[in-house]
């Protein structure tokens, strides 16, 4: 969903003339200085253009949060600026560079699908590339999927590359989708204090593929 939010923006930004896409990533080896060149630089190919801003673990660190709020106090003309983060902890919306952020432009807060609304979520996005399929088939895709809404999304438009515009059968689905569900202990808690039996199993499955230690998963 965040990424239908972004592209959404990039679109309609497009649609007035921002041709031109800067996109920097915050990992390891990013300096925070390429910030500042990028908002002091002009377009070298459109008067107007794009720039992303991606952090990927929402936690800039102090030179960050500085560089930030710097950009913030003084923005770019004649650019769309979208910062991309995952989903952020109170202490973090509390913070003065996420603060800043907020009263410079609009915060879309995009939350996860949980597992009773999958189905329905997958349903409408293959009717977008008018292709169906029956519940079972539906429920099958959300376990697949779940807690994992990146893949969903490419495992949709996967179905939509390998099958023409139709119903899908169960089997099409199946053998063309992988399992790229993922989890966390709290989901597993949840099963087990709802007593499924079976969805705890896969969870725990799931955990297990991940590495995940046995003490948090005892914790719960």
């Amino acid at each position: 969903m965040a990424l239908e939010a972004a592209d959404a923006i990039r679109a309609r930004a497009k649609e007035q003339g921002y041709l031109e896409r800067e996109v920097l990533t915050v990992e390891t080896g990013f300096h925070w200085n390429q910030l500042q060149a990028a908002s002091a630089s002009l377009s070298l190919f459109a008067s107007l253009r794009v720039l992303e801003i991606r952090i990927p673990t929402g936690k800039p660190g102090n030179e960050g949060a500085a560089a930030l709020e710097a950009f913030c106090a003084d923005l770019p003309p004649d650019t769309v600026s979208l910062v991309l983060l995952p989903k952020l902890d109170k202490r973090t919306k509390d913070s003065a560079w996420f603060s800043a952020l907020s009263q410079a432009g609009v915060v879309i807060d995009v939350y996860p699908v949980d597992l009773d609304a999958l189905p329905e979520w997958i349903a409408r996005r293959l009717a977008v590339q008018n292709q169906s399929a029956d519940r079972e088939t539906f429920a099958f895709l959300a376990e697949s999927v779940e807690g994992n809404l990146l893949a969903a999304h490419q495992e949709i438009q996967k179905l939509g590359l390998l099958y023409p515009a139709r119903a899908l059968t169960f089997d099409e689905v199946s053998e063309a989708v992988l399992n790229v569900s993922r989890f966390d202990v709290f989901q597993l808690g949840d099963a087990m204090l709802n007593g499924d039996a079976a969805r705890a199993a896969r969870i725990l499955d799931g955990l297990r593929g991940e590495g995940v230690k046995p003490i948090p998963i005892l914790g719960v």
